[in-house]
């Protein structure tokens, strides 16, 4: 049995489209290719396409950028290699976090209960000092507080507290986390 299905149209506009073609081309011939110390181009190529990013930054050549315009990176930040960073709504990473590798900062999804399955878009915020471990999920609309850890291959969807470490799918309170001095 068939059920009819309205066309979905793109919630993206022209310009957004022709930016992302542009940011892609970009990111092929400039970006990736760009030696692994050469951090500062990067982080020069980011600001280009609109991104909020410190000459402290450290972004690897690896790194998948959905949307430069979409995205703010703190002082003495690290995105790992292989992270996906598909920031349809804005990300912000604040000062000392790290993002390691393979992780996916995930800001959009698709409302299931609309016959069309329209994109919905919410911001990600990591404050200071946060670390997404290896192969870690935050999705659309999670904060991430000061200090806070998700443990590796953890799978963020809701908030998490400050100076805290959850892990797990879905990522659920391990402990508390104390720095050592």
């Amino acid at each position: 049995m068939r059920t009819s299905r309205r066309e979905c149209p793109s919630p993206h506009s022209t310009l957004n489209k022709v930016a992302r073609v542009l940011w892609g081309v970009c990111w092929w011939t400039l970006f990736r290719p760009s030696p692994r110390i050469c951090f500062r181009w990067r982080a020069l190529l980011l600001r280009l396409f609109g991104a909020k990013v410190t000459s402290k930054s450290r972004v690897d050549p690896t790194v998948r950028i959905w949307a430069p315009w979409n995205l703010t990176i703190g002082s003495d930040s690290s995105i790992g290699h292989h992270v996906d960073v598909y920031n349809v709504a804005p990300i912000l990473i604040g000062d000392r976090c790290t993002v390691s590798q393979y992780s996916y900062l995930c800001s959009a999804s698709h409302d299931i209960a609309d016959p069309t399955m329209r994109l919905t878009a919410a911001p990600i915020r990591l404050d200071a000092s946060a670390w997404i471990c290896a192969r870690a999920f935050v999705g659309p609309g999670v904060h991430v507080a000061t200090g806070s850890v998700v443990g590796a291959c953890g799978v963020a969807v809701k908030d998490v507290s400050a100076w805290t470490v959850v892990a797990g799918n879905p990522a659920r309170f391990i402990r508390e986390r104390e720095i050592q001095a």
